[in-house]
Order: C-alpha cells, then sequence, then structure tokens
C-alpha cells in the first residue's frame, strides 16, 4: 500500500474514534453530573508507510488517549431536598454492585428502607462507611459540608472523596467513576441542597467540532480513492508499456 493512502487511512481512523467520543458525549447533554471526554492526538511511526525513496518510516496520527475534563457543570435549582449537588472539586462516595463508586450526580432519593441513594439504587456512604437511615416523615436537611439532619436529629456526614491525581479515574456508565487509587477527604467542597449539577458538555462547542471532523475524515476518504486511483493508473500503464 502507497504512503499516501496508509496516510489517509491511518487519519481516518483517528477521526473515527474522535466522532464516536463526540457523539457520546453530545448523547449525554442531558446526564446530570457527566463530564466530558477529549482526546489527545499523538504521532507514532509506521514502518509500513516506508517513503518509496529513502526507505525512511512515517508518520501517522493516532488518538493516543482519551482523556476527562472535570470541569465544573452549572448548578440548577430543583427544589428536591434530596437533590444534592457539589460545589468545587469532590465526588460523592457510593456503594456500587462491586466497590466503591463516585459520582457528581446528585439526583439521589430515599429508598423504601430510609436510605439514600441513587437512580440505580446505589447507596450513598457516610465518612463512617454505614448508610444512612432516614424517616419516611420529616423535613431533611443537609449542610453545606455534607452533615444530614431530620427533625432536628444529625444521621451522619456524606462522604464527599477527591484524588490527587484525577487521571487515575476511570468512567463506569455515564455518570460513574472508579479509581485503583486511594481517595482522600475534599477540601473546600460544598453541598448544596435542591440543586443539582448539569452536564460540562458544551452542546454548540461539540457540534462544530463534530462537523469539522466529519468534513476532514471526507477529505482523508477522498485522498484514500485517489491514492487507489493512482495506484490502479500506474498499474494499467506498466501493463500497456510492457505489451
Amino acid at each position: 500500500m502507497d504512503t499516501l493512502t496508509i496516510s489517509a487511512a491511518g487519519g481516518m481512523r483517528a477521526r473515527m474514534e474522535s466522532l464516536d467520543m463526540l457523539a457520546n458525549n453530545l448523547a449525554n447533554t442531558e446526564t446530570g453530573g457527566y463530564k466530558t471526554d477529549r482526546e489527545f492526538y499523538n504521532l507514532y511511526v509506521s514502518a509500513e508507510a516506508a517513503g518509496p525513496q529513502d526507505g525512511s518510516a512515517a508518520t501517522l496520527p493516532v488518538v493516543e488517549r482519551p482523556w476527562t475534563d472535570f470541569s465544573q457543570g452549572t448548578l440548577r435549582a430543583t427544589g428536591s431536598p434530596s437533590d444534592l449537588a457539589l460545589s468545587g472539586s469532590g465526588f460523592f462516595a457510593v456503594d456500587g454492585p462491586s466497590g466503591s463508586l463516585f459520582t457528581r450526580n446528585g439526583s439521589f432519593r430515599v429508598s423504601p428502607g430510609g436510605a439514600l441513594v441513587t437512580t440505580e439504587g446505589y447507596a450513598v456512604r457516610t465518612v463512617s462507611g454505614a448508610n444512612l437511615a432516614i424517616q419516611t416523615s420529616g423535613d431533611l436537611q443537609v449542610a453545606p459540608d455534607g452533615t444530614v439532619s431530620q427533625s432536628g436529629q444529625v444521621l451522619g456526614q456524606l462522604e464527599i472523596a477527591d484524588f490527587s491525581d484525577t487521571g487515575s479515574l476511570v468512567k463506569q456508565g455515564a455518570s460513574y467513576f472508579r479509581s485503583a487509587a486511594a481517595s482522600q477527604p475534599a477540601s473546600g467542597a460544598v453541598v448544596e441542597q435542591g440543586k443539582l449539577e448539569s452536564s460540562n458538555v458544551g452542546a454548540a462547542e461539540s457540534a462544530v467540532r463534530l462537523v469539522a471532523v466529519m468534513r476532514q475524515f471526507e477529505m482523508l476518504q477522498k485522498a484514500a480513492t485517489l491514492g487507489s486511483q493512482m495506484n490502479r493508473e500506474a498499474v494499467e500503464e506498466v501493463a500497456r508499456v510492457a505489451s
């Protein structure tokens, strides 16, 4: 395969990965606490794309790794006492089906058993590691430090975790993260009751980038087609000369 076709194919593959990432971001524009993904481009050396004259290897584009933008989304008021949002860095800690999970989506509810749970039913953890025991009656108050009270009685303090390196966090679904690294108490995080954090996806920006990447993909596709046509014409010309 010639250098032009290989280079175009490498670029098309990188753009396809970008398109998948952008499409997923746009699909989660309305997902509470969702953090947008971005791509980190790099170059890799391809021996297959060696130049025909000097035989030197060519460099092709590749999405080396995605990275997550943890910037805070807009906080919107809901008026529900079980809806909580975090202002500042940090995550709510919940008990997932296979271990600890962390989320910025504070759309919680009170289960029939009196526990504060996520929409998926995962129990929200307190600093003591236990779950809250909430009564079906009585006003629920949550202080800025995460202390939960009901009818004047303190029920516990929510665990607000943070990480020195957010690169250790791996997405688990749309709004959850897991990490092999140990968490630490978040410093400066403020819990705001009756609010939810929106996705930090910039819909307009993502849509513009989606169109731009699609156009790049189309141009690379045309380049690959041109390379194939040039190769075919070269073979046909050699055949005519030989005959």
